[in-house]
C-alpha cells in the first residue's frame, strides 16, 4: 500500500508535555453576569435536577429508553446524526483541552490558566510524549517498545462478540486503572473504547507502512510516518464527516472558502473559553439516558444484549457496574459499533437533538465532593460567570450573526437570562430554533467549525498546513469516515 511519505526522517513531534493557555475570541466584550448570590441562585435553579433542562427520562427501564420512541417525546432524537458521534466529540476534546485547576467558586481569567494539551488534533491524548517519554503507553514485546501502542485481551470465555471474535480493552495497571495519554479517556465504556480503536487503528497502519517502506527505515522512522498517517486521517475525519454533522456542511464549506472570521492569533493557536467553556459543550445535550453497549450472546434478543445507563450512582457491582461507566475491566464490558456508527444495517441509534434539554443522568454525576454540585447543566452555566463568558446576544452582535428573538428565550426571563443569555445556553437554544436540533446554529456553528479548523490550520504538522488537497489513503472513494477506521482498527463484530 503506497503511502505518501513525509519527512520521516525528523524527530516524532511531542507535544504531552508542553503547555498551552487559554483566551478569549472576543476580549472587550463583557462577562454575561457579574457574580452575584441572586445570579448564582438563578443558574442553580435552570441547571437544577427536575429542572428546566431535565428531560425527566425515566430511567427504570435502559432497554425501553432505546426502543420505545414514546419514551423520548421530551428528549427528543436527532435523526441526522448517530450515537457515536457524542463520544468522538469527547474524544476530540481530551485531544485539545484539559484544565484541571479552575475552579467553579471563584472568578477567573483564562488567561492564566494553564492547558494541560497542546491545543492541536494531534492524538497527543493516544501518543502521550511517544516511546521515550511514555514508554507505559508502548507494547515492548514489538521492536523494543519504539513503534507499536499496547492493547490487552478481555480474559474469559464471555468476553467474545456475536461472531466468536475476542474482544480487547485499553491497558491497565493491577489496579484497573487505565494507562493511556489521557485518563479521562476512561471516564466511560465509550469513549474508552473509541481510544483502543485510535490504538488498533495506529497499529494496522503501522503494519502497511512496515510493509511498504521495508527495511531501508530505520523503526523511528517507521513509527513518524505512521504517526503521521494515522494523524491525517483523524483530521480529515474531523473536517468531512464531524464537523459537517455538527456545524452544517454550509458553515464547514464557508470556513474553508473564505477563512476565519473570529478565531486569530498572534504566534500560536489558543483555546478561547467561548469555545471550550460554551459552544463545544453542545455534546452534553446529544448523550442519550442510555445505550446497548453490545449485542452480547445475541443480535436479536435484548434480554441477551448489555443495556445500561450512562451513569448509574444506583449500580452496586463496583467489578462490573450495571452502567457504562469506565475504569473497569470485565468480559461484558466491550462496544458493538453497530450501534453507534451507520454500517448501513439498520442496527445504529440516533444522537439526542442539541437543545436544552438535558438526558437525566447528567443531572446526578457520580464521584462530586458533598458540597459541589452533581449537575452536569449547573456545573456549565457556574463555569460560564465564572469565566466571565460573554452573554449568547453580544457574543452574536460582535459576530454579525442574527439574535435570537426574545420569544425565544421566554422562559429564562429569572435576573435578565432572557436578555444576557449564558453562551452556552444560547448555544443551545439556538440550534433548537434555526436547526430543529440537528447541528449547531450560526453562532455555535461558526465559533466550533472556526477552532476546529483553525487548529488544524495553526499545526505545521497537519494536513491542512502541509497537503491541504490530500486524500486518506484508507476508506472508500467517499472517503474516509468513523465506520471505516473502526473496519481497519478490527473492533467491529461481523453480525448476522
Amino acid at each position: 500500500m503506497a503511502h505518501g511519505f513525509a519527512d520521516v526522517t525528523s524527530t516524532p513531534r511531542s507535544t504531552f508535555y508542553d503547555r498551552g493557555r487559554f483566551g478569549r475570541l472576543f476580549p472587550t466584550l463583557p462577562a454575561f453576569s457579574a457574580d452575584t448570590p441572586a445570579m448564582r441562585a438563578a443558574l442553580a435553579e435552570l441547571g437544577a435536577p427536575g429542572g428546566p433542562m431535565d428531560a425527566g427520562d425515566d430511567l427504570s427501564d435502559p432497554v425501553a429508553l432505546i426502543t420505545d420512541p414514546a419514551l423520548s417525546l421530551h428528549n427528543r432524537n436527532n435523526p441526522t446524526s448517530t450515537a457515536g458521534f457524542t463520544f468522538v466529540g469527547q474524544f476530540l476534546d481530551h485531544d485539545m483541552t484539559f484544565d484541571p485547576t479552575s475552579s467553579l467558586s471563584r472568578v477567573q481569567d483564562p488567561e492564566s490558566i494553564r492547558n494541560f494539551r497542546i491545543p492541536a488534533l494531534d492524538l497527543d491524548s493516544v501518543y502521550g510524549g511517544g516511546p521515550d517519554s511514555s514508554p507505559h503507553l508502548y507494547d515492548h514485546s514489538v521492536d523494543g517498545g519504539r513503534s507499536t501502542l499496547l492493547v490487552e485481551d478481555v480474559p474469559g470465555s464471555a468476553a467474545v462478540s456475536v461472531d466468536g471474535s475476542a474482544r480487547h480493552d485499553v491497558p491497565r495497571n493491577a489496579q484497573s486503572v487505565a494507562l493511556l495519554g489521557d485518563p479521562r479517556n476512561d471516564e466511560n465504556l465509550i469513549v474508552s473504547q473509541l481510544h483502543l480503536a485510535l490504538l488498533r487503528f495506529h497499529n494496522a497502519v503501522l503494519a502497511d507502512v512496515r510493509a511498504d517502506l521495508g527495511s531501508a527505515f530505520t523503526v523511528d522512522e517507521v513509527f513518524a510516518e505512521a504517526q503521521r498517517v494515522v494523524r491525517w486521517h483523524y483530521q480529515w475525519m474531523v473536517v468531512h464527516e464531524f464537523l459537517p454533522h455538527t456545524v452544517g456542511q454550509d458553515t464547514v464549506d464557508a470556513v474553508l472558502r473564505d477563512g476565519r472570521s473570529s478565531f486569530t492569533w498572534r504566534h500560536d493557536p489558543f483555546i478561547p473559553v467561548e469555545f471550550s467553556v460554551a459552544a463545544y459543550r453542545f455534546g452534553h445535550s446529544q448523550v442519550r439516558p442510555s445505550y446497548r453497549a453490545n449485542f452480547g450472546t445475541s443480535a436479536t434478543d435484548p434480554a441477551q444484549q448489555f443495556f445500561g445507563l450512562i451513569f448509574d450512582p444506583s449500580a452496586t457491582d463496583l467489578a462490573d457496574p450495571a452502567d457504562l461507566r469506565g475504569g473497569r475491566r470485565a468480559p461484558r464490558r466491550f462496544i458493538d459499533w453497530q450501534t453507534f456508527f451507520d454500517f448501513g444495517d439498520g442496527r445504529v441509534r440516533p444522537n439526542k437533538a442539541i437543545d436544552t434539554t438535558l438526558s437525566s443522568p447528567l443531572f446526578h454525576l457520580m464521584g462530586m465532593p458533598p458540597t459541589t454540585a452533581t449537575s452536569l447543566a449547573t456545573r456549565n452555566l457556574l463555569r460560564s460567570l465564572m469565566m466571565q463568558v460573554p452573554s449568547g446576544q453580544s457574543v452574536a452582535r460582535a459576530m454579525s450573526l442574527p439574535l435570537l428573538a426574545a420569544a425565544d428565550l421566554a422562559d429564562v426571563t429569572d435576573q435578565g437570562l432572557d436578555r444576557r443569555t449564558p453562551l452556552w445556553f444560547y448555544v443551545l437554544r439556538e440550534a433548537q430554533v434555526t436547526a430543529a436540533g440537528e447541528h449547531l446554529g450560526p453562532v455555535g456553528g461558526r465559533i466550533v467549525a472556526e477552532v476546529l479548523i483553525g487548529l488544524m490550520q495553526g499545526d505545521s504538522g497537519s494536513y491542512l498546513r502541509q497537503d491541504p488537497e490530500w486524500t486518506p489513503t484508507y476508506g472508500t472513494s467517499a472517503g474516509f469516515a468513523m465506520v471505516d477506521l473502526l473496519r481497519k482498527a478490527g473492533v467491529v463484530a461481523t453480525l448476522p
